[in-house]
């Protein structure tokens, strides 16, 4: 632990920010730090109305991340540890060490290799495909659109290799189960296509999560299937964003971050659901623009139909630093759950505005 706290204290090391862990040959410490000022309103229960909230944008986090050329063809070793940091308070996020990222793997000509706890496909491409605000501020797609869980634990990813128009990449999440071990795994695909200005993946992901009922001996099938088509055109200062999803089981309804298997304590959880989202991002300047646009339709019993329009804007102050600013409303109907949340925090209003900083190291 004290090798690990000087390398990530070394200042000659700061690295510009990006969305994905810095590349590079060697170890190297990087970060993000997030936070600012969310006000809710609408709430079904109690909520501060106003507070201070981290991980508004993105995920404030502390990480390490190698690569150790293998030979002469081309091979590396790589692996990255993220942590989690709600800086508004101290604490570490999800009550994790390293519950981010806690990954190693094997990168090559022939794709990327890599085991442990990561994200998983369908979020990955909800984020960077489809969402213009790339699942942070109060207009994240994950408000309505949310997969049962964003990263797996004890998973298997491949990825093809990078820089080329076509991609592809799989995953499965072993359940690791004390009594079985088809419960809690779970596993997806994806298969894209990008040529810089046209970008379209599809993702699909299977998560079997059956627990017992209390006072029976019958299994309760909480499994989840999610298919989501993502695409968006880049006219050069505007990217149109556009996604359709269809969801059956558990996965139709909004994530919870706080249990590992991404299971819901809801009366009335929607079991079938189609979303549609529409989304534009415009850049002037250092100011970059969003507005987006979510239909979920709930084709449940219960039509817990929901609609979400936002807006924000994130100005950037250097390579590091930026401003950002954001609005979200979302209309339930029929007794719909949804929370107009973060990048970090699911919220407990239907409405929600933002005001923060971001910096990365």
């Amino acid at each position: 632990m004290k090798a690990l706290a000087i390398l990530l204290t070394l200042p000659a090391l700061a690295l510009a920010q990006t969305r994905e862990p810095p590349a590079g040959q060697g170890v190297q410490p990087y970060g993000v730090v997030d936070a600012g000022v969310v006000l809710e309103r609408g709430c079904k229960q109690d909520c501060a109305r106003s507070k201070v909230s981290p991980g508004i944008s993105e995920g404030s986090r502390i990480g390490i991340t190698g690569r150790e050329p293998l030979g002469s063809h081309g091979s590396s070793a790589v692996f990255t540890l993220e942590g989690g940091v709600e800086n508004d308070t101290g604490r570490s996020e999800e009550g994790r060490l390293l519950g981010r990222q806690a990954w190693v793997g094997l990168d090559g000509p022939w794709g990327m290799l890599t085991l442990g706890r990561q994200y998983n496909l369908q979020y990955e491409t909800l984020a960077e495909v489809a969402d213009p605000f790339h699942g942070g501020l109060a207009g994240t797609a994950t408000n309505l659109m949310g997969f049962t869980t964003k990263r797996y634990d004890n998973a298997v990813k491949y990825r093809t290799p990078s820089g080329h128009q076509w991609s592809a990449g799989a995953i499965y999440s072993f359940g690791e189960s004390t009594f079985s071990t088809s419960r809690n795994r779970a596993y997806g695909a994806t298969l894209g296509f990008a040529n810089g200005m046209f970008d379209i993946r599809i993702a699909h992901q299977r998560k079997r999560n059956p627990i017992e009922a209390v006072g029976t001996t019958q299994p309760v099938d909480l499994s989840a299937r999610n298919t989501l088509v993502a695409a968006n055109l880049n006219f050069g200062a505007a990217t149109v964003f556009a996604a359709y999803g269809i969801n059956r089981g558990l996965g139709s309804s909004p994530w919870d971050p706080s249990n590992p298997y991404g299971a819901l304590a809801l009366t009335t959880p929607s079991l079938y659901s189609h979303d549609t989202l529409a989304g534009l991002s415009y850049t002037s300047g250092r100011a970059t623009y969003m507005v987006s646009f979510i239909h979920k339709d709930d084709r449940s019993p219960p039509n817990q139909d929901a609609d979400q329009a936002a807006i924000g804007m994130v100005y950037s102050l250097s390579k590091r630093s930026a401003l950002h600013a954001s609005f979200a409303h979302i209309r339930n109907r029929n007794g719909a759950p949804y929370a107009a949340g973060t990048a970090t925090e699911n919220g407990k209003g239907n409405r929600a505005i933002t005001f923060g900083l971001r910096h990365a190291f």
